[in-house]
């Protein structure tokens, strides 16, 4: 990336007044709500809100990557059982995506989600 290219635009937009009478210009930012996060996980919890997930979404998440290590190391009559559990999880999970306006079912949602879970579940 070419930083210094964006720090003449940031200097010409200070030189232009762009960052004069902000809101909020001389106070405090507000707390980080995920500084009780390891600092490697503040960002991606940060993306992951903002594509519209919430506590209940992440918790929903965390146990579909239990369920995917348990599946692959169960027997057949297990494996049964838990994918059933995993459907439903995943079913409760589209739901609540749907209701917060998310496209689960599109190909760019899938891929985006199943690169989250291997890096950070």
């Amino acid at each position: 990336m070419n930083w210094q290219l964006i720090e003449l635009q940031i200097k010409k937009a200070q030189e232009e007044g762009a960052f004069d009478n902000l809101h909020g210009e001389g106070k405090p930012l507000p707390p980080d709500e995920f500084a009780h996060l390891p600092e490697n996980l503040r960002m991606v919890m940060r993306i992951m809100k903002n594509a519209g997930y919430d506590d209940e979404a992440l918790f929903i998440q965390q146990e579909l990557a239990d369920l995917k290590v348990s599946i692959s190391k169960a027997n057949s009559q297990e494996k049964t059982d838990l994918e059933r559990v995993y459907n439903e999880r995943m079913a409760k999970m589209n739901q609540l995506m749907s209701k917060k306006g998310v496209q689960t079912n599109s190909s760019m949602f899938k891929n985006y989600q199943e690169k989250i879970e291997k890096k950070f579940y």
